[in-house]
């Protein structure tokens, strides 16, 4: 099991997590490798990985809300403890790992209105996350939706259209390069190159 949190906060890049799904570490990776191959591709550097900060939303699984107990008293400290943890810091790109860490992240920045369990689908996740990108502005706390699961799901091609909105594209490629090309466009604004490296 993953412990509580890892990595840096200062950092400008962070990741909440279901702690009832620690596969969304392995959701994770491929996106990052697609950021990554985009980035060299494009800049001939890297992206410093190691202090990017993960977080479980939650500090306890049996806590995270279901169709019965939504949004219990624990969930509400929780929710408090990371608004001050993120207001502090202001990370700039800051993704969630499914619905629940979404919804979560809502509740943090009191977007309304609130969501209920059933609410975040696939479809309705790549919306947000097509409107995270538009709407993109280094100058605040960007919110990224991204799916706590791919891989494990039996309908592997239909997520990848319904979140990605066209036929046979690849999740991992489609949401990695439209992340890479927002980091690419504030390469100067974001210190999170391997060797300090300015552009």
């Amino acid at each position: 099991m993953m412990k509580r949190d890892s990595g840096e906060r200062s950092y400008p890049i962070w990741v909440l997590i279901n702690p009832k799904h620690p596969i969304s570490h392995d959701n994770w990776t491929p996106v990052l490798d697609e950021i990554q191959d985009k980035v060299y591709r494009e800049m001939n550097t890297r992206i410093e990985t190691a202090n990017i900060y993960f977080r479980n939303a939650v500090c306890d699984s049996r806590i995270v809300p279901n169709t019965l107990n939504w949004w219990g008293p624990e969930v509400d400290k929780e929710i408090e403890l990371f608004r001050d943890i993120a207001f502090e810091y202001k990370p700039k790109i800051l993704i969630s790992l499914g619905a629940f860490a979404y919804e979560f992240l809502r509740r943090v920045y009191e977007i309304k209105p609130e969501k209920g369990p059933k609410a975040w689908s696939t479809a309705n996740l790549g919306e947000e996350f097509e409107r995270s990108i538009e709407n993109f502005d280094i100058k605040k706390t960007n919110i990224i939706p991204l799916l706590h699961r791919v891989g494990a799901s039996a309908n592997f091609i239909d997520t990848y259209n319904y979140f990605c909105r066209k036929d046979g594209e690849n999740y991992y490629h489609y949401v990695g390069i439209k992340l890479a090309e927002k980091i690419i466009e504030n390469k100067d604004r974001l210190n999170i190159w391997i060797n300090n490296v300015s552009f």
